[in-house]
């Protein structure tokens, strides 16, 4: 793996609470995901992204903090952490953990101080007004479950501000205090050996929030300083951030403009996800084909972190109404499927309707698009949701292990589980689960081992630069090329369901003995390229030829 080395990476997203309980009390902790770290190095995987670990209320699934110096007990102890960190690290495996601080939990103790008087020297580490902002109803990240950006708080006499829940009141980045304990924290992560941080919110962060201005300033500098914090404490540590916003305003959180990638190192990639969804839901893809043509160019060391499941909601508030309303009709056709007014509550699985030539064409997608791939936990054995749950909760169900009671994830009686397994339909941990796929060559999770294998064997489709094959192609195809200097990869997908042959004699020239290192069926030789085959949903990853870096 080279100096980037996460640019190589396959990242694996994780709830500790919902991963593995080693002491049966119905909650995941520290120590269970320790005894499956064997199950993720087996899967491939080269960096855990944890969600927030922190002590918490847990009225927001532990991005509402009252502490950010330890571990949420129900989890284990700081010394469990660190003896996490060492066994991942005797696997190959490294750890990131959410940064959640453009807010708090109401519940921390900055800001219990901070609203008990206008004199506490904690009251500027948030944002007050003493007047009702004009603004109030405006900037809800959670529609329908958020009434306000401002609340009154009876004690403080004044009102607060929270672009998210009205229990998490936002940080104030302009007070040099606020920014000075931002740093301290990531020092102290970095030092107990995290390998970075996946940052939770950034566009809110860097808001210098101004009552009745709903288009407050930006300070980008503070990314900077926080990369270059980051920097000199652990040279290796990478920030890996969620910024949905406008296209043109992306390059502006990997670098400062002048060429230097001086900011964030990877950033997760919305606009490729909305189209790669809408690109399943069409059989057609011309929005892939537009998503690698309009992709910015990005600084040296900027890397797109893609996606098809995280731990939210699918977004698809970058897609027109029609766009929308297409993929709402293909994979969210009932109302509970949906959340927010913009996005999906589902798993791939049951929204791929478990037919699993297309769940591998999806993933084998994403796999092959430029930057570094990020998988939910579950995806691997091909998981579904439970839509009774609430909100983002649909998709954070146990880990289904095996055919133990409680998929043998906990050994609690099932009324104390921190969410309910799935133990009804196709779904269920009976019909889904690692012990059965493990030992099935044939099974989904078999495949995810042999297509991350293939992945790693093939660095120049995540450091590389990947370009759209523009010749002439049949319905639902699409051909795309990954280029570096380890050689050349090229990928053909059939979005549609009909067989068809794909003209590439056009790389003939280019060719030194191409063979298909991934495919969804043997296929035969690739000749002259000149009538490479593709069944309905089917994919052939084509080794083109080595470079000199082999």
């Amino acid at each position: 793996m080279g100096d980037r080395w996460y640019s190589e990476a396959v990242v694996y997203c994780l709830d500790i609470d919902t991963f593995a309980d080693s002491d049966g009390d119905g909650v995941g902790d520290i120590r269970g995901l320790m005894s499956r770290l064997d199950y993720l190095a087996r899967l491939g995987v080269t960096c855990l992204w944890l969600h927030p670990i922190h002590p918490s209320p847990n009225r927001d699934d532990g991005y509402d903090v009252t502490d950010f110096y330890n571990v949420d007990p129900r989890f284990g102890t700081l010394g469990d952490f660190a003896e996490l960190l060492h066994q991942a690290q005797n696997r190959g495996i490294r750890v990131i953990i959410d940064l959640v601080v453009n807010h708090t939990s109401d519940e921390h103790p900055w800001f219990q101080s901070a609203r008990s008087s206008p004199d506490s020297p904690y009251r500027d580490w948030y944002l007050w007004s003493d007047q009702e902002p004009a603004d109030r109803h405006q900037g809800m990240v959670f529609p329908g479950e958020q009434n306000e950006t401002w609340t009154y708080d009876r004690t403080a006499k004044a009102w607060f501000y929270h672009r998210f829940y009205k229990f998490q009141p936002d940080l104030n980045v302009s007070n040099p205090q606020v920014r000075a304990e931002i740093k301290k924290i990531m020092s102290f992560w970095l030092q107990l050996g995290v390998s970075g941080f996946r940052m939770d919110a950034v566009p809110f962060i860097i808001e210098l929030t101004e009552p009745g201005n709903p288009k407050s300033p930006k300070d980008f500098e503070f990314i900077t300083e926080l990369r270059q914090h980051v920097q000199w404490r652990r040279g290796d540590a990478v920030l890996l951030a969620e910024a949905n916003v406008e296209p043109d305003e992306l390059p502006t959180f990997f670098g400062d403009g002048s060429g230097s990638g001086n900011r964030i190192h990877m950033l997760f990639d919305f606009m490729l996800n909305g189209r790669l969804v809408l690109a399943l839901a069409r059989h057609d893809p011309e929005p892939l084909i537009e998503a690698l043509r309009d992709t910015p160019k990005l600084p040296v060391g900027g890397q797109w972190a893609t996606f098809l499941r995280n731990h939210d909601e699918i977004d698809l508030s970058r897609l027109t109404t029609e766009q929308r309303n297409q993929v709402y009709a293909e994979f969210g056709p009932d109302e509970n499927m949906r959340i927010y007014d913009r996005g999906i509550r589902r798993r791939l699985a049951p929204m791929l309707g478990n037919d699993r030539r297309r769940i591998e064409l999806a993933y084998a997608l994403q796999f092959s698009m430029r930057g570094t791939p990020v998988l939910r936990y579950g995806e691997e054995i091909g998981m579904g949701e439970d839509l009774s749950l609430p909100g983002r909760e649909a998709i954070r169900t146990p880990m289904q292990w095996s055919y133990a009671t409680n998929a043998g994830f906990s050994t609690a009686d099932p009324e104390k589980l921190v969410r309910p397994v799935i133990d009804k339909g196709e779904f269920s941990y009976q019909q889904v689960n690692v012990t059965a796929q493990t030992s099935d060559t044939k099974s989904l999770f078999a495949w995810f081992e042999r297509m991350i294998r293939t992945l790693r064997e093939a660095p120049e489709i995540g450091s590389g630069s990947t370009t759209h094959i523009d010749v002439s192609m049949p319905a639902g195809v699409l051909a795309h090329r990954a280029d570096g200097p380890t050689g050349t990869m090229v990928f053909v997908h059939n979005l549609g369901t009909d067989d068809v042959e794909v003209d590439l004699s056009s790389l003939e020239p280019e060719a030194d003995m191409p063979m298909d290192v991934l495919s969804d069926r043997g296929y035969g030789e690739l000749g002259k390229l000149g009538a490479v085959k593709l069944a309905g949903y089917g994919y052939r990853w084509i080794r083109l030829c080595r470079g000199s870096a082999w």
